[in-house]
């Protein structure tokens, strides 16, 4: 029991005396903490106590007042004693913290800088030598502080304006001596050298850190506004701080980079100083930045450098100010326009390299330059309107002449000579001819001239231009083109190149190198074109025909001549590879004003006959090219430029394109032993709505195929129909004439009794699936060869084309023949000298449908925007595109999409309107009787020399007018003009037949009635009867009329029976 005892306490002990050894080691712990606390405190303690001794210094320096809003008058320290307090400061300062108070240490020093006493002046401690270094170091480093609180301060926070003021004016202040006070005067003559290279080592010390970034910022977001933040005072402060350094270095080319980086490519900063601060903008033309600039960006290496630290969207920012900058140093720009052009080009093509052709995800719109492939931030965005106003300059008249200086002054001295030879004509006769012979077209230009050198190269620089800023491409041309310079001297350039514009020139160049049109007169010819395309398309015909504004009727003949020719000669000697023809831009200029012109001519005549055709090739060799397979060149031809190939040509290639579809589809007996065929059964006293329910929902290829049709009479009876598609010729001529009758609604005639669709169709059910019937109804027609009476307005037939979704194409021109009253209405308002605001005018419409007046906006908006003289051309546009387009949209859409059911939209593209209509309704040619006889079927025992037959012909073609030939056709065909290709394509033939009882008797040739015909046996003169006709069989039945003088009255009575639309 001892022993256990023993045992326990012995543990007991060991354990206390851990405890203890614990305890005692835990004590010693917390001395030695509460020693480093203490210590710690004592320090903090000290520190505070330091720092607010230091702090109370300071303040007694700042004298900062208890109002912020009482004005700062400090009493100024002994400059030592300052320099050593604001030592004191900076040893405390925090950034965070001390803003306010760096801000009245500012103000001091700023103070201290106004006074004349040189002890309070803070830079007098710079004269004391064992502190100078320590001096400029501390002055440093408060400038750089200053400039760097521009950082992040925000010009359109009133306080924080303040506060860019205040630091705008201490960098201005110790950057230059001009405001030093102690320096005015004798007694400061001889610092101002010392005092001079301090201000450019301080200078120099925030070029190195980096001021120019953060004054680029800060412009940035002064200026990049819709509503810029800045005023005088601020932009005058950062322009000045800017330039100073460039000035002080006698512009080296290190900080000229610099400026141009980051100054020169700020959101409109020209256009902004030009308002704001004029003097600025004086101070940059008399150091002539802009030629400096120019100097530097046409040196290959800095151009790079530049290029490649700018991004996109502030290369066109810098391109803009560069290009106001020229506009306002005229001088500079005159000189150096060739440096100048070479620039612009560059800055343009470096900008093109982000620009896409299409959206994709990693593209951004860009409200210049399209899908691009950089973002624009907000503020590029809202500054947009002020760099666009700076590019416009680009494009102003002042500019063109300017650029094209010396072509100007070429023409002017051409135009000079002219007229004194015309005033003072020679008597000398040789010396008539050979005046004569001389004024023949020859080649006064040559392209290596110095002429043709600086004319090319401002063409380039607009070619490019127009490529690039694609969202400005209108305004640009409307630049170009809307003056009295550009245009003239350009076509004077064209035509003294040689005959026929040079073209010669233009075809060897191409020959030499095919595809390629890099040689600068291609630059030429692209920026004359879309600026002849854009002029011409705004001009209404008592402009382009009467006041001949720029061009007289005969330049355009020989514009189109010369273009004719080129754009034939580069298709059919493949001068350029068809397949890229579209992305040539060259090519689509040319070919864009060549068809300008065309359909002008197509609309009101200004050629010759034949003017369009070809002579260098006959037309028969298209054809035979197309069936050799060369389909390459035809076929781009045929697309491109039809109008060379003779109408009749083009309508062969129609029918022929027609019966190889007919043949690849198995729709001709040729193709098919058994083609199918479509049978519908129609009431006659339902031909519209039975033909819409069975053909309406029709495949194209059914359509396009053999349709039967049978005929149910009144009284329910199937009627005997002819197995020679006039039963169905008759169904087509029926539902045709029913459905185009104005009385329907669905369409409605203009004051020529031209056809258009109906704006108010829709009272009619289902009215534009019927459209839809009606334009495959047509096609139909069109697509079988049968001629049919439709005449349509000539606007529709274009929509039909689809020639109003050009660029180039104005709704104005094509308005007379669908509302003459209104164009006429329109024109006025266009021509208006005075203001036009006072008609009252706004961007809407009122229509009146069937009594209740309908309001239309022309645009968002548009009933409560005013029209003014700046915007009267876009609304008389736009007025005429309503009317046109816009109104009768959906039942347009609707019969197109049925027309091109049926007829290939490619074969559309070989014709014209005009052609189009003819196309439809026959040619407006005279009746060829001689044609009609050769190609006519006898009946009934007629003959072509039967007595009757021989009076029939002499009655037509001697006794009969041509408006009686008309008649007379559509009394048998139902169609007044003949087949386009002659008779010979008349479907049915024409046929005669003797007839010797009424209609209605007729049971059609017997054995009898055959041989009383042939031999002409006498019988009693059917006096009483007249001539009728089938026209579903294009067939005259005749009555064997015993005189002449019978046949002629009956014949004239029976055509003049019919009128409108009816049938006979």
């Amino acid at each position: 029991m001892f022993n256990k005892v023993g045992h326990s306490t012995k543990n007991q002990f060991l354990e206390q005396t851990k405890a203890a050894r614990a305890e005692r080691a835990q004590e010693k712990e917390r001395d030695k903490n509460a020693i480093i606390l203490q210590a710690h405190i004592r320090g903090f303690l000290t520190r505070r106590r330091f720092q607010k001794g230091l702090n109370t210094s300071v303040n007694d320096l700042l004298q900062i007042p208890e109002n912020p809003e009482d004005e700062y008058k400090p009493k100024l320290l002994p400059a030592l004693e300052a320099y050593r307090k604001i030592k004191q400061f900076f040893f405390i300062y925090s950034r965070e913290n001390d803003k306010k108070k760096f801000e009245y240490l500012c103000r001091y020093l700023l103070s201290s800088m106004d006074t004349e006493q040189i002890k309070l002046c803070y830079v007098s401690v710079a004269l004391m030598k064992p502190y100078v270094v320590e001096w400029i170091q501390q002055t440093k480093n408060i400038m750089w502080h200053s400039c760097s609180c521009l950082r992040t301060l925000r010009p359109e926070n009133h306080t924080e304006m303040q506060s860019i003021m205040l630091h705008l004016r201490m960098l201005i202040t110790f950057t230059s001596t001009s405001t030093w006070k102690i320096l005015r005067g004798k007694s400061g003559e001889p610092l101002a050298s010392m005092m001079n290279q301090l201000c450019n080592n301080l200078m120099g010390n925030l070029n190195t850190k980096g001021m120019y970034p953060i004054l680029q910022g800060l412009l940035t977001r002064g200026l990049a506004a819709s509503k810029p933040a800045f005023k005088h005072a601020s932009l005058s402060a950062v322009i000045t701080l800017a330039l100073r350094p460039l000035i002080a270095s006698n512009f080296s080319e290190n900080l000229m980079n610099v400026f141009i980086l980051h100054i020169l490519s700020v959101p409109a900063i020209v256009c902004h100083m030009s308002t704001m601060s004029p003097a600025c903008l004086t101070q940059m033309v008399t150091h002539r930045i802009f030629k400096r600039s120019l100097d530097l960006l046409t040196n290959e290496q800095s151009t790079r450098i530049i290029f490649n630290s700018l991004e996109g969207n502030y290369a066109l920012c810098l391109l803009a100010n560069l290009v106001q900058l020229g506009y306002m140093e005229l001088e500079g720009l005159v000189e150096n326009t060739l440096s100048f052009m070479t620039v612009v080009i560059r800055l343009l093509e470096s900008c093109k390299v982000y620009v896409q052709n299409k959206k994709s995800n990693l593209t951004h719109w860009h409200p210049v330059l399209g899908w691009f492939s950089q973002n624009t931030d907000q503020c590029l965005h809202a500054a947009m309107p002020y760099v666009v106003k700076q590019l416009q300059l680009l494009w102003c008249e002042k500019m063109i002449r300017l650029l094209f200086q010396e072509l100007i002054t070429y023409k002017e001295a051409d135009t000079e000579k002219q007229s004194s030879k015309s005033s003072t004509p020679s008597k000398n006769i040789v010396l008539r001819v050979l005046d004569k012979a001389s004024s023949k077209p020859s080649v006064k230009i040559k392209l290596e001239s110095s002429i043709a050198t600086s004319t090319c190269l401002p063409c380039a620089l607009y070619q490019t231009t127009i490529n690039t800023l694609s969202q400005l491409r209108l305004d640009i041309l409307g630049g170009l083109s809307y003056n009295d310079v550009l245009l003239p001297i350009l076509w004077k350039f064209l035509c003294d190149m040689g005959p026929n514009c040079g073209l010669k020139t233009f075809v060897e160049l191409l020959s030499q190198a095919p595809n390629s049109t890099i040689h600068p007169v291609f630059s030429l010819l692209t920026v004359f074109c879309e600026s002849a395309s854009h002029y011409i398309t705004t001009l209404d015909d008592i402009e382009m025909y009467e006041q001949q504004k720029i061009f007289h009727p005969s330049d355009y003949m020989k514009m189109s001549e010369f273009l004719n020719l080129f754009v034939f000669r580069l298709i059919w000697h493949n001068l350029i590879d068809v397949q890229t023809a579209n992305v040539n831009d060259m090519f689509g200029a040319a070919r864009g004003l060549l068809m300008i012109l065309y359909e002008r001519d197509c609309r009101k005549s200004y050629t010759e006959k034949d003017h369009w055709l070809i002579r260098d090739i006959k037309p028969s060799l298209f054809i035979t090219e197309l069936e050799k397979g060369r389909k390459t060149a035809v076929g781009c031809i045929l697309q491109k430029v039809p109008h060379i190939i003779p109408f009749s040509e083009r309508v062969k290639i129609f029918r022929r394109n027609v019966t190889k579809e007919k043949e690849v589809m198995g729709l001709t007996e040729s193709a098919c032993a058994s083609p199918q065929s479509t049978l519908i059964t129609i009431n006659r006293g339902r031909v519209v709505e039975d033909g819409y329910r069975q053909l309406a929902q029709l495949p194209a290829r059914s359509m396009k195929g053999v349709i039967r049709v049978k005929f149910i009479n009144e009284q329910g009876l199937d009627e005997a129909g002819i197995d020679q598609d006039g039963v169905f010729k008759e169904f087509l001529e029926e539902t045709i004439t029913k459905v185009f009758d104005p009385s329907l609604n669905l369409f409605k005639v203009t004051s020529e009794q031209k056809l258009y669709p109906s704006s108010t169709s829709h009272i009619q059910e289902n009215h534009l699936t019927l459209f839809e019937f009606v334009g495959k109804m047509l096609a139909k027609a069109v697509y079988e060869g049968i001629v049919v009476e439709v005449p349509f307005a000539p606007f529709f037939l274009t929509q039909i084309l689809g020639h109003q979704q050009s660029a180039t194409y104005s709704s104005l021109d094509e308005l007379p023949s669908l509302d003459p009253e209104l164009a006429k209405s329109l024109c006025y308002t266009k021509h208006y000298d005075g203001d036009i605001s006072d008609l009252e005018l706004t961007f809407s419409c009122d229509e009146d449908c069937m009594g209740r007046i309908e309001t239309h906006e022309l645009v968002p908006g548009g009933k409560a925007i005013s029209v003014t003289n700046e915007n009267k051309i876009r609304y008389v546009h736009l007025m005429a595109h309503f009317r046109m387009y816009r109104q009768i949209k959906e039942q347009s859409m609707a019969f197109i999409r049925g027309f091109k059911t049926v007829i290939n939209s490619d074969w559309l593209k070989m014709f014209s309107a005009p052609e189009l209509q003819k196309l439809i309704s026959g040619d407006n040619a005279d009746l060829d009787i001689g044609d009609l006889r050769r190609h006519t079927q006898y009946y009934g025992g007629y003959h072509n020399n039967h007595k009757v037959i021989n009076w029939l012909w002499e009655v037509l073609d001697k006794d009969f007018s041509s408006s009686e030939k008309g008649l007379f056709l559509k009394f048998v065909t139902s169609c007044s003009k003949p087949p386009l290709l002659g008779f010979a394509h008349l479907e049915p033939p024409f046929s005669v037949r003797c007839v010797e009882v009424s209609d209605d008797q007729d049971t059609g040739d017997t054995v009898g009635s055959v041989l009383k015909g042939f031999f002409n046996i006498k019988r009693r003169d059917p006096v009483g009867r007249l001539p009728t006709s089938s026209t579903c069989f294009n067939l005259l039945k005749l009555p064997n009329y015993q005189k002449r003088s019978t046949l002629k009255e009956k014949l004239r009575y029976a055509i003049n029976s019919n009128t409108g639309f009816e049938l006979s």
